[in-house]
């Protein structure tokens, strides 16, 4: 599903002096060049509310096969040249959250390396025409984040293809709902710690010695990591996990002039509710408990990632920003 109104980075985020990048952009930006303001909106009206229609597929899922479907800045994100000439890489890039920064990067003027499960391939073919279509380098590199090989190759191809590397978000994760700890076997327990926290651990030392000074580095984590929910046993510790790699990172690079925060979203529209991450009757309601009674959508936490990365951000490190419709931290 989209939204007829354009997000805007200067009322989600507050940040200032767009005009000025906005009248610098360069030629190519596609969409840069247009106005960014918006008319209010009510935010508890803006997107779908439950119930939603029962539904399911097979792990990982596609945002382009669900009902509604979720809306990641396709046609409502607007640029204005604020990450012009930087270069990202982005995991799990061809839905949720992490698609909607690879559609923002884009359109604030950055070259964007997606990864994605092999399976994903018809929704990250839409991200990359997106990005290409904003006169960008979109690359796509499908493969298996739990292999320690593929993660090292998967940061060579990008910087390779991109002519380097600044920014880098780890967003991809796996999420299956179990009843109880004993419904949880060993291979699912390993797949979920390989995909949420080693991947992120390879990724980052294989990513760190292209990295220059004034890069950045953002990590998803979720209100799972201080709320968790009785059934997400094994997804919420890795979220925490991630909370505390953040903070511990920013510190440790810090003396390099490297960045590291993260965006901790609560209930967001993705494939990993409806491919396993929510029971049915959890999926019926989605974000009904939250004040605005919806879940959020991936686009309105696009205007997060691209802060996070942008140089104007430059003070900001070890940091968390939450995005949950007003009912979590931090």
């Amino acid at each position: 599903m989209t939204n007829g109104n354009p997000l805007s980075r200067r009322q989600a985020v507050g940040s200032t002096g767009l005009g000025l990048a906005a009248a610098a952009a360069a030629p190519g930006l596609g969409q840069a060049a247009t106005s960014t303001g918006q008319p209010l909106a009510d935010p508890r009206a803006k997107y779908p509310k439950p119930p939603f229609a029962k539904q399911s597929q097979p792990w990982p899922g596609l945002a382009s096969k669900m009902d509604p479907r979720p809306d990641h800045g396709e046609t409502s994100y607007r640029g204005s040249g604020r990450l012009a000439g930087r270069k990202a890489l982005i995991t799990g890039g061809d839905s949720g959250m992490g698609r909607a920064a690879a559609i923002a990067y884009a359109r604030e003027g950055a070259d964007v390396a997606i990864n994605y499960f092999p399976n994903e391939e018809e929704d990250a073919a839409e991200v990359l025409a997106l990005i290409k279509a904003e006169g960008r380098i979109g690359i796509g590199i499908p493969g298996d984040l739990r292999e320690e090989a593929f993660c090292t190759r998967l940061v060579a191809e990008a910087v390779r293809g991109l002519g380097g590397l600044d920014i880098l978000v780890n967003n991809a994760a796996r999420q299956q709902t179990r009843a109880s700890i004993l419904d949880i076997s060993s291979e699912d327990f390993d797949a979920t710690m390989k995909t949420n926290i080693y991947a992120p651990f390879w990724i980052i030392k294989a990513a760190l010695p292209h990295m220059q000074p004034g890069s950045a580095i953002i990590g998803t984590t979720s209100e799972q990591a201080y709320d968790p929910s009785a059934e997400l046993y094994d997804y919420a510790q890795t979220k925490a996990a991630t909370m505390s790699y953040v903070k511990s990172l920013a510190k440790q690079l810090a003396s390099k002039g490297i960045r590291v925060n993260g965006v901790a979203p609560g209930p967001i529209w993705t494939p990993l509710q409806v491919s396993g991450g929510a029971t049915m009757e959890k999926l019926e309601s989605f974000g009904s408990q939250t004040p605005f009674g919806r879940p959020g959508q991936p686009v309105e936490l696009a205007s997060i990632y691209v802060q996070l990365a942008a140089a104007d951000a430059s003070y900001a490190t070890g940091q968390v920003y939450g995005a949950a419709g007003g009912s979590g931290q931090p």
